[in-house]
């Protein structure tokens, strides 16, 4: 027998889920492209030393494939990897920056086997485009993004990948990896506990502190006797933040602790929370496209990412709570009425632009009435053989 049951961590979208997946999309797109952004396609499958070059993507993530000619495959745990390969050798040969969006699939490989598996994101990427005007622009247009979509409870999380490593850069190697790690699961106790001098303990409960009200944390930085040499980035970080100002419905949260999942990241980090759900991810990684051209040319680039499932959950309460209804219904009365009514249809739809229906049955009125009712249909179409018969409202 035929095994009905999906696999671990798929789902399927029925038409209310992809209406309302729809929705959120078509309003992100719109703004994507008033901000003269361009749609990019890149295929799902690429191959593993693509997807894990440099380290960039952990090879542990990444659902493998068979490929022909023996090549080994992988699925795309994200897109950013995937659009630095197909643009890393154009860039020489086209203006910069190129803006790009996409809409689409990826799939990751989870430890546990019944956590979801294949997600979809929508996002963008700026190539090519360095400092405070890129970094502002990615900042502003996620901020629109979640406005189109009548997005208000949320709040940005902005770190930097360069100043945290800088940071952790002072601590001896041996010891570096713990403290990051405690930095990145906000384990003060972990970190309270590391077997390590108690001068670098201090150091590190300072840099566990570097989180809150972004003046706040800038001017805890600057107070800090052992950080002396990192004036320019923190710098930056307060004109950025000041850029910032009044742009979100919530001033962000300066996190020098954030760490974000792949390491391809050089300069500013980012979050977006609503609730309890992380609904967009991003940051600055300006050697990415390095390592996917032969001259191992970088350049400079920034995007970020929406998290459609975890903004469909957040965004539930106000979706469309039902599919758009067919505009008519059209009903041969009797088999020699067919194939006026398929020309009938075709009529209204080249007329009106509407969905029309045709009735599969020859069934009586009253049974033809309630299934209308029952989709939202608006109006019926009566055919005979000689033509229409007349139309009603439902």
């Amino acid at each position: 027998m035929v095994n009905l049951t999906l696999p671990a961590g798929a789902r399927d979208l029925l038409p209310l889920d992809v209406a309302q997946k729809q929705w959120i999309e078509t309003r992100l797109q719109s703004v994507f492209q008033a901000w003269g952004y361009h749609c990019i396609i890149t295929p799902t499958l690429e191959h593993l030393e693509t997807l894990t070059v440099g380290g960039a993507v952990k090879l542990e993530s990444v659902i493998q494939v068979d490929g022909s000619n023996s090549e080994i495959l992988g699925l795309r745990p994200e897109l950013t990897a995937s659009i630095a390969r197909a643009y890393a050798s154009r860039l020489g040969k086209v203006s910069s920056p190129q803006r790009l969006y996409y809409n689409d699939n990826v799939f990751r490989k989870l430890p546990s086997s019944n956590r979801q598996q294949e997600y979809y994101q929508s996002g963008v990427e700026l190539l090519g485009g360095a400092g405070l005007l890129a970094d502002g622009e990615i900042l502003v247009l996620l901020a629109k993004c979640l406005e189109s979509i009548n997005l208000n409870n949320w709040q940005m999380v902005i770190g930097d990948v360069g100043l945290t490593t800088a940071l952790l850069d002072i601590f001896p190697l041996e010891c570096r990896q713990k403290i990051r790690s405690c930095l990145a699961d906000l384990d003060r106790v972990c970190l309270l506990n590391l077997a390590i001098p108690d001068n670098l303990k201090t150091q590190a409960l300072d840099l566990f502190d570097l989180r809150g009200k972004p003046q706040e944390v800038l001017e805890r930085m600057l107070s800090l006797k052992w950080i002396d040499h990192l004036d320019a980035g923190i710098s930056y970080l307060k004109s950025l933040i000041e850029l910032l100002k009044d742009t979100f419905p919530v001033a962000p949260v300066l996190d020098l602790s954030l760490v974000p999942i792949y390491d391809y990241y050089t300069g500013i980090v980012f979050e977006v929370v609503s609730g309890n759900y992380v609904i967009a991810q991003g940051g600055r990684y300006d050697r990415l496209l390095g390592l996917y051209n032969s001259q191992g040319t970088n350049h400079p680039s920034i995007g970020f990412c929406l998290n459609l499932e975890d903004l469909h959950k957040v965004l539930a309460p106000t979706l469309p709570n039902q599919i758009k209804a067919s505009e008519w219904l059209v009903v041969a009365i009797a088999p020699d009425a067919i194939k006026n009514t398929f020309t009938y249809a075709a009529d209204l739809r080249s007329k009106y632009g509407v969905a029309v229906e045709i009735e599969l049955e020859f069934r009586d009125r009253s049974e033809v009435m309630a299934y209308g009712r029952s989709r939202g249909i608006k109006q019926v179409a009566w055919i005979s053989e000689s033509g229409i018969l007349g139309s009603e409202n439902l």
